[in-house]
């Protein structure tokens, strides 16, 4: 799978297409999922062009990492669904057997009510 610059996540970053902010900084974008599967879905999002996880990894500085990573904490500490609170799922769908279905590397964050099972 190659990096598609028409995917939604492209467009939403720039600016092509509307979403509803949870945060932002320089290297990452967090919003709300149109198509919701739990009672919060929120997306995360690098600003940068990585397909999935190991493009990510791979190709990603050593800062973008960090800041995404810290970037989901302080997404779910926002929400108030933190470890410390209700807590919450994090999920990334990589590859055509895993699911992905946008080609730009995001974790989805559910929360806000009893997630279930990790697969059914």
């Amino acid at each position: 799978m190659s990096y598609d610059k028409n995917n939604i996540f492209a467009k939403i970053l720039r600016g092509e297409i509307p979403c509803k902010k949870v945060y932002e900084n320089e290297y990452v974008l967090s919003f709300y999922d149109t198509n919701p599967k739990k009672k919060i879905h929120v997306l995360v999002i690098p600003k940068n062009e990585y397909i999935d996880l190991d493009d990510f990894t791979n190709k990603a500085s050593d800062k973008e990492i960090v800041e995404f990573n810290k970037a989901i904490l302080h997404v779910v500490k926002m929400l108030k669904i933190s470890s410390h609170e209700r807590g919450y799922r994090v999920l990334s769908n990589i590859g055509k057997d895993g699911g992905q279905e946008v080609p730009h590397f995001h974790y989805h964050i559910f929360g806000g009510e009893q997630i279930g099972k990790m697969v059914v």
